[in-house]
């Protein structure tokens, strides 16, 4: 080759990589943009769709006079919360009072980075993927804890107390369900256990698992029937209770993109993420995360909320022992298998 064609490649090859490192960077920017911008999308459109199914389940209209359907709903809630007076009580701890509600929010959409909508379309492959989840919803903990904490009323602390204590034993029951999941895929990529069900859905082989992971999801996200740290009946609003305006908000958008995650997630980890047959990856994906964000909704319309210590009971009586004869005999069979 000659030396003048030779000294215009080594020139052009900087050239050409500096407009593949922006092309990718441009694509990470939006993945990140889409993934967030519709979790927040749909955490607002399902204060207005829960209410919805719930008055055809009641036999009721549900919401109907702001706009069509009420399909407007969501932005009148929004409003309404961003032109509200945002209190602080005089004798909470200001500082701790403000943090509180925005750990729930970051927590929960740090979490949606390991979701996989499609094999590529997912914000980071972590090799980690489920461990990361994890330690993500244990920072969870800490909102509803500090807002209890700082809001320096009986009913927020207790509240707080209650919040505390349900997440973080329900936090063991969960981490046990998921092991079984990772020997069966082998790892805790959440792309590996989904290409992992390409023939047979681990809710087959993992129906214990999958159920306690299903009531430790409900305890995580504090819906009924396991809403008892905001009972209204007991605690006026639980940890909520001083709470107004966006901080208030930022609470219930929290509560609804927990409900996105772990329908997600248990779609990722138990009825194979995206796979299906005929249709699009990401149309499969939501379906099934549609279908599961249903039986949510008719869950809180259906259960009533048992006593604290029935909640108490049922996770270190009941959950406990059934993960850990799962994990037993699931590492069993796998060994079985093996030889």
């Amino acid at each position: 080759m000659p030396d003048g064609a030779s000294q215009l490649l080594r020139l052009a090859a900087p050239a050409h990589l500096v407009v593949v490192v922006w092309s990718t960077l441009a694509y990470d920017i939006v993945i990140v943009a889409v993934v967030f911008v519709g979790a927040l999308s749909i955490a607002a459109g399902l204060t207005w769709f829960e209410r919805r199914l719930l008055g055809f389940f009641q036999d009721r209209l549900g919401p109907n006079r702001v706009g069509p359907a009420g399909l407007l709903q969501p932005l009148a809630d929004t409003v309404k919360m961003l032109t509200k007076e945002d209190w602080i009580p005089p004798f909470a701890d200001r500082a701790l009072f403000i943090l509180a509600p925005a750990i729930i929010i970051v927590s929960v959409l740090l979490a949606f980075v390991i979701v996989p909508v499609t094999r590529t379309f997912v914000v980071a492959d972590l090799n980690i993927g489920l461990l990361f989840f994890l330690a993500m919803s244990s920072l969870g903990v800490y909102s509803v804890a500090l807002a209890g904490w700082s809001s320096a009323s009986k009913y927020s602390v207790i509240g707080g107390l209650r919040a505390a204590a349900q997440m973080m034993s329900y936090e063991v029951f969960m981490g046990l369900a998921l092991t079984g999941v990772v020997l069966l895929s082998g790892s805790f990529d959440l792309n590996r256990i989904v290409e992992g069900q390409r023939g047979l859905w681990y809710i087959v082989p993992q129906l214990p698992g999958f159920i306690v992971f299903l009531l430790a999801g409900f305890a995580e996200m504090r819906r009924i029937p396991f809403d008892l740290v905001e009972a209204e009946s007991e605690l006026v609003a639980g940890y909520r209770t001083e709470y107004s305006g966006m901080k208030s908000g930022m609470f219930l958008v929290g509560e609804y993109l927990g409900m996105t995650l772990i329908a997600a997630l248990i779609v990722t980890l138990y009825f194979g993420g995206w796979l299906g047959p005929g249709l699009p990856g990401f149309l499969w994906f939501a379906i099934k995360v549609f279908i599961v964000i249903v039986f949510f909704i008719l869950v809180r319309g259906t259960l009533p909320r048992p006593r604290y210590d029935q909640l108490m009971e049922l996770g270190w009586k009941i959950l406990l022992p059934l993960s850990l004869a799962n994990l037993a005999i699931t590492g069993a069979i796998i060994l079985a298998v093996q030889r």
